[in-house]
């Protein structure tokens, strides 16, 4: 295996850690990167780095950012964007891992991309609902706040520095599972 494809294994699955925070965010941001020359997708993907791409996804990330600010919409988002998650981490994946046999491509994508993407969301969308039943959505501007950041973050590392993204998820994941079990039902 290639350097290269290495690499464009870590920004796929660093993009669809970010991905579980913000749906659209992670997409705008390599839609614009392959918009400007920065990463090259692969061939049937080529239409993520147009201009309509681009700005197709910049409307729906705003209106992503705005929407996850207002209490109660936010947890109606989290309900759709949970399997929205999964396809988009399925999508960054595949349209960034390069040099790997489809069949490889497609399983990492699926296993490694839409798991990663799904658990997170999964996982923030729990943490939003406790929130809003604790706090009464009073706190959940300050949540969206953090996992805007983090997508922004997480999304930046991995086109700039995607060694650096991979360790950035192994952080992520694990704080999730440490949430996870310290949330579970019958505790």
């Amino acid at each position: 295996m290639s350097g290269d494809t290495v690499l464009s294994i870590f920004l796929g699955i660093g993009l669809a850690a970010s991905v579980g925070f913000r749906v659209f965010l992670p997409l705008l941001a390599l839609s614009l990167a392959a918009y400007n020359g920065l990463w090259e997708l692969n061939d049937n993907w080529q239409w993520l780095g147009s201009l309509t791409a681009v700005i197709t996804l910049g409307v729906a990330a705003l209106v992503e950012l705005f929407a996850y600010f207002i209490p109660w919409l936010d947890n109606l988002l989290d309900s759709l964007a949970i399997p929205l998650a999964g396809l988009a981490g399925t999508a960054v994946v595949v349209s960034t891992v390069a040099g790997l046999d489809p069949v490889v491509t497609w399983s990492l994508a699926i296993i490694a991309g839409g798991g990663t993407a799904t658990a997170i969301k999964g996982a923030a969308a729990g943490g939003r609902m406790a929130s809003t039943l604790s706090t009464g959505g009073i706190a959940n501007p300050v949540i969206a706040t953090v996992e805007t950041g983090t997508a922004a973050v997480m999304s930046l590392a991995s086109i700039l520095a995607p060694v650096v993204a991979a360790v950035l998820v192994i952080l992520v994941l694990a704080l999730v599972y440490r949430v996870y079990r310290k949330l579970r039902p019958g505790r």
